[in-house]
Parts: structure tokens; C-alpha cells; sequence
């Protein structure tokens, strides 16, 4: 009891009673739980992710058919929903530089685009928006009667169908992986201030983007599907096209929808960023004879970047949880999967917590990483964190 009487002693046994208290509240919370389901019958437990599913999924990076288990379903998803809310959140930034540079602009029918963008797109749910996007998209012209681009990009109510590399779709997400990877790679070495001081910085930076084109070569070549072109052009065969990419139509009305509805958000904050710099800043810039395109790309656009970024950790990882809203167009993402999951299989305990488990995962690694960035560019007095 003597111990109890120091503060810190008195405060550290509070906070083990508390954490005992929890442990015990979950333990039979659990325990009820199992209780419960066996005399219902049900069997709990994670044996069922082994089992076939007997279930098709429209879009999948990876090869996918009825026979595959539950695992598998799941990991389709997950690759679905990462795929998914990369386009979105790349889609997002750009749409929303160009509306935020708009919305500053001293030409009045520039400021009421922006405007005019800002306001409509963000009164609007987005789930309205998917459903909007999606039923334009499936009344597009039947395949026979696509609307063509060079003969080699065609739009109609199948999709959007695009030339690519004949690889497999999961050998392209790498692709796509690594080219991210280089160019924060790239980011990083240009904006970090441990790398102010390296001599032949531009040298360093040639060579990472010189390594990043390697490995995506190498990874090509590799993966390059025998006795084909190295080149896939889409081509109109029976009711269908064959050969190339098909963007199908639920993909691409939530790309757009999501970007969208994430670019009107991201405007703003650009925006503010924007206004937050200094005029004092941008008018030394003009005195040194900087070009207004120098002006914008290296005094501008870096301080509002480092200004608003924590602000925009917090919308990257609002627009990666919007990808649920597949579900409403027949989307397989993380969500949609784990939906069918529960109906099919009825266990809906583990794979409610498998959901929430792998989006507290992506969403905490998404914010770690960007955080990350965050303090190495950010300048002093200004280390922010989300």
C-alpha cells in the first residue's frame, strides 16, 4: 500500500487494472460468443478460407476461377481495392492541382470553372456519382459499333479496351509498383534536406530513374507471354475484343467517380496551400528573373506542398476507404469480397474482423509511409503529423 501513495507508482497500477479489465471484457465477450454459436450450430474458426468458393469475380489482377478458395478471393480483393485507390488517389491529385490553380487564378472564367467544378462535384454523394458514371458507361455502343481512337483504342458498353504489353495483369502491377517506387524514390532525393548537400544530386537522381526503367525492362521481358507480340492492340473478334486491356465498366465509373468527388476536396487544400505562401516569397522569386512557369514549379507549388500534405495524408486515406462504395456498382473490391464471403460461408465473425484488420493495415501503412515524407520535407517549425 506504501506504493500506492506515489503518483506515478498509484497512475501505472490504474492503467494494469484498466488493461486487465479490458483483456477479461474481450475474453468472455469471445468465449459468449463461441458458446452461443455452438449451440447454434455454427462453427466458428478460419478452416473455411481453405475451401472453394464457387463464385466468378469479374476483375481480378490475378488469375481467379469458382475453384479457388476463400483465401484467394480475399487476396483478389485486397489487390482489387490497392489497384483501385492508386488510380483514384493519383486521378484526385492531378484534377485537383488543376481546379486549385483555377481557383486562384486572376482570369475570371478560369475562377468560375474552378468554381463551378468545386461546387457541383462535392454537393453530390458519391455514391449518386458511381451510379451516374456506371449507367453512362453501360449505354455506351455495343462492341461492333465502339467509338475507335487510332484504331487502336476502343470505347463501348464492354469497357474501355487499350493496348498493352502481353504480360499477365499481375506482372503490370508490379510494373506499376516499381514505377511508383522510383518516382518517390526520385521525390524524396529532390525535396529531402539530407540530400541539400550532396554533391551531383542530378546525377544520383538519373541513375535511380535509370534502375527503375531497367527493372521495369527487365520485368517485361521476362514475363512476356511466349509466341506473342511484344505489343497487345485490341481487335474486334465475334461479339468482343480480344487482346489488349479492358477497363470494365465498374472500374472505370468508380476511378471516376471517386476522383472526382477526391479532386473537388484535394482543390481546396491545395488552394489553401497556395494562399499560405508568402508574397514576399514569390515576388523574390520574380526579382531574380524567374520565369512565372519556375515561379509556380520551384517556389510555389513545393511550400504549398509541404504546407498541406498532413491535410492531404487524411484525405489519401478517406479516398482509399471510398473504394468500398464497388459494392454498389458490382465492384469486386476488399468489401464486395468479403460481402459474398459472409453470405456464401456464414462466417461473418472472422471475416468482419479480416475486413477490419486489413484496413486498419493499409490505411496505418498508407499514413506511416506519408508521414514519413512528410518530416523529411518538411522545414522547420513545420513537422506535422496525421
Amino acid at each position: 500500500m506504501h506504493l500506492l501513495k506515489n503518483r506515478k507508482s498509484r497512475s501505472t497500477f490504474i492503467q494494469i487494472v484498466f488493461a486487465v479489465v479490458v483483456v477479461l471484457v474481450v475474453v468472455g465477450a469471445i468465449a459468449e460468443a463461441n458458446y452461443r454459436m455452438t449451440q447454434l450450430g455454427m462453427i466458428s474458426g478460419f478452416a473455411f478460407l481453405s475451401k472453394s468458393t464457387g463464385f466468378q469475380i469479374g476483375f481480378s489482377l490475378v488469375p481467379f476461377d469458382p475453384f479457388d478458395s476463400y483465401m484467394r478471393m480475399i487476396w483478389v480483393g485486397i489487390l482489387n481495392s490497392l489497384f483501385l485507390g492508386a488510380i483514384i488517389i493519383l486521378f484526385a491529385n492531378v484534377a485537383g492541382l488543376v481546379i486549385a490553380v483555377f481557383r486562384i487564378s486572376s482570369n475570371g472564367v478560369l475562377n468560375a470553372i474552378g468554381t463551378l467544378y468545386l461546387e457541383t462535384f462535392r454537393n453530390i454523394p458519391l455514391i449518386l456519382q458511381a451510379l451516374c458514371w456506371y449507367a453512362a458507361l453501360t449505354n455506351m455502343p455495343p462492341p461492333k459499333m465502339a467509338y475507335s481512337f487510332l484504331d487502336s483504342v476502343f470505347i463501348s458498353a464492354r469497357g474501355i479496351f487499350v493496348p498493352s504489353f502481353n504480360i499477365d495483369g499481375q506482372w503490370l502491377a508490379v510494373v506499376a509498383a516499381v514505377l511508383v517506387v522510383g518516382i518517390l524514390a526520385c521525390a524524396w532525393v529532390s525535396t529531402a534536406r539530407r540530400f541539400k548537400r550532396v554533391k551531383r544530386r542530378g546525377l544520383l537522381l538519373g541513375a535511380i530513374a535509370a534502375l527503375t526503367m531497367i527493372a521495369c525492362a527487365a520485368i517485361v521481358s521476362w514475363a512476356r507471354l511466349p509466341d506473342a507480340p511484344f505489343i497487345s492492340i485490341p481487335h474486334l473478334q465475334g461479339l468482343n475484343f480480344r487482346g489488349g486491356i479492358n477497363v470494365p465498366p465498374e472500374l472505370g465509373a468508380l476511378a471516376l467517380a471517386a476522383g472526382i468527388y477526391g479532386s473537388a476536396y484535394i482543390a481546396e487544400i491545395i488552394r489553401a496551400g497556395f494562399l499560405s505562401v508568402g508574397h514576399g516569397q514569390v515576388e523574390a522569386a520574380k526579382a531574380l528573373g524567374l520565369t512565372p512557369w519556375q515561379v509556380f514549379s520551384r517556389v510555389h507549388l513545393p511550400l504549398a506542398f509541404r504546407a498541406v500534405l498532413p491535410t492531404l495524408i487524411n484525405q489519401y486515406v478517406w479516398l482509399f476507404k471510398a473504394t468500398t462504395v464497388g459494392i454498389a456498382v458490382g465492384f469486386a473490391d476488399f468489401f464486395s469480397v468479403i460481402s459474398v464471403s459472409i453470405n456464401q460461408s456464414g462466417q461473418t465473425l472472422e471475416l468482419i474482423g479480416i475486413l477490419m484488420a486489413g484496413f486498419l493495415i493499409i490505411n496505418n501503412t498508407l499514413a506511416f509511409v506519408l508521414n514519413r515524407v512528410n518530416k523529411a520535407i518538411a522545414l522547420k517549425g513545420n513537422q506535422l503529423r496525421t
